[in-house]
């Protein structure tokens, strides 16, 4: 498939596509800044960007099953109405009735959408082939493989012909064989052209799985989500991860995810700086646990205190959706810096991986008071109470005011995983409650 698009009208295109929510004072959470985005005829696209960033919201904002806060999405040139896009979603949940068979489960979408019993029974049988489940037209989802599972999902998705076929992270659920096995089938049928499919958008997390599928890959940057890198993926399919240019491109893009600064971000920076000092400084926790940061600074220290993010999280067998949010705790704290997509330890990163327990919580104490905003309010907050003890809910209503309501709990939680590790405070689940450490 070609990466070229000059000259070729885009399928879907977004201009200014946002997504915010308002808040009582005014004031709104922006989840995504305005972004304009293109699918073209004739390609598989990527989105990659860390957990949380907004990916999922972009697909479903394209496909119309998510509002817009502000911006048009077209098709074909003209805005997207009442009608809606030809498009159909494969969701990483496979989403199945699982008290209709493989059969009828493929055949929904086009009983919703009013086909004869004879067509849709005809095509329905024709797509469950397609994919491989000739066989199993009258099992039940119970009696299922994973695999097979998502395997019904797709013929679901493609039973009613969609011009463009959206896929959420489908295969993070499945095992790592499975899932490459689901790649390599799905590209038969692209590259096939068993499908009349003619573009495919695909949100991932998995660096590989973007560079063996894609001819576009999209790095999403986050709080509020932008457009941070985008790549062509110019390379003859199938593609050998073994290849110089795969490694090298794989390399790059793990170096866009973990780049502080982007040139081409410069605006987006300049708009999170400013949200950030009218928000008084909130800073947006990783969601890490303390143990998780000091087992990578002590991987770090065991390599001289530098590695390749990208060889390091092969070196660990983990995906870049694992390793980052960590790294974000150690640079957020300056136990870590990146530089070209190497994390390289600080003076105070080697001091912590070579310290003892209570040594490691006397510098994770300090780091948090002094680079996490939050935790230094919950303990002044604290401190002002004549008992020292105040409920998280306190804390809850303040996080709602720059938060989705899920992200302030999650927020909470991970803030009261810091603190107790730092014995800022105690925290009994019971009561609620959290209750100063004297010092």
């Amino acid at each position: 498939m070609s990466t070229t698009t000059a000259g070729v009208e885009p399928i879907i295109a977004a201009s200014k596509l946002e997504k915010f929510y308002p808040q009582p004072d005014g004031s709104r959470i922006q989840v995504i800044s305005p972004t304009d985005i293109a699918i073209y005829p004739g390609q598989i696209i990527a989105l990659l960007g860390p957990s949380g960033c907004g990916k999922s919201t972009m697909l479903r904002m394209l496909t119309g099953l998510s509002p817009t806060s502000g911006g048009t999405v077209f098709w074909h040139g003209q805005p997207v109405g009442d009608e809606s896009p030809n498009v159909s979603i494969v969701f990483q949940s496979f989403a199945l009735f699982p008290w209709l068979t493989v059969l009828e489960n493929v055949e929904a979408p086009l009983e919703a959408r009013g086909v004869p019993d004879v067509e849709r029974h005809k095509r329905a049988l024709r797509i469950i082939d397609s994919v491989g489940l000739d066989g199993f037209e009258s099992a039940y989802p119970k009696e299922l493989s994973g695999g097979m599972k998502q395997r019904v999902g797709v013929a679901r998705a493609l039973v009613v012909e969609p011009e463009v076929l959206f896929m959420d992270e489908p295969f993070s659920a499945l095992d790592v064989l499975t899932a490459e096995t689901l790649r390599g089938e799905l590209m038969e049928l692209w590259l096939g052209k068993k499908i009349p499919t003619r573009a495919i958008f695909i949100v991932t997390h998995n660096i590989e799985e973007a560079v063996i599928l894609a001819d576009r890959i999209i790095v999403l940057g986050r709080n509020p989500a932008h457009i941070h890198a985008e790549f062509n993926v110019n390379m003859a399919y199938p593609r050998d991860r073994k290849a110089a240019h795969f490694t090298e491109l794989v390399d790059l893009i793990y170096k866009a995810l973990t780049q502080q600064e982007h040139p081409e971000s410069a605006l987006a920076e300049q708009h999170r700086a400013a949200e950030a000092a009218r928000r008084k400084d909130v800073v947006m926790l990783p969601h890490t646990r303390p143990g998780g940061m000091a087992g990578l600074l002590e991987i770090l220290e065991d390599h001289n205190g530098r590695a390749d993010l990208h060889v390091l999280a092969a070196e660990l067998s983990l995906e870049v959706d694992a390793l980052l949010p960590t790294v974000d705790t150690a640079v957020l704290l300056g136990l870590l810096k990146l530089a070209e997509g190497d994390a390289i330890l600080t003076p105070e990163g080697k001091a912590f991986a070579q310290a003892d327990i209570q040594g490691r919580k006397a510098m994770f104490r300090k780091a948090v008071l002094a680079n996490v905003p939050l935790l230094r309010q919950m303990q002044q907050a604290l401190k002002s109470k004549t008992n020292r003890t105040l409920p998280a809910e306190f804390f809850q209503d303040l996080l709602d005011e720059h938060f989705s309501e899920d992200e302030a709990r999650r927020q909470l939680e991970t803030a009261i995983q810091w603190g107790r590790y730092a014995e800022l405070f105690v925290f009994d689940a019971a009561s609620g409650k959290l209750t100063l450490t004297e010092t």
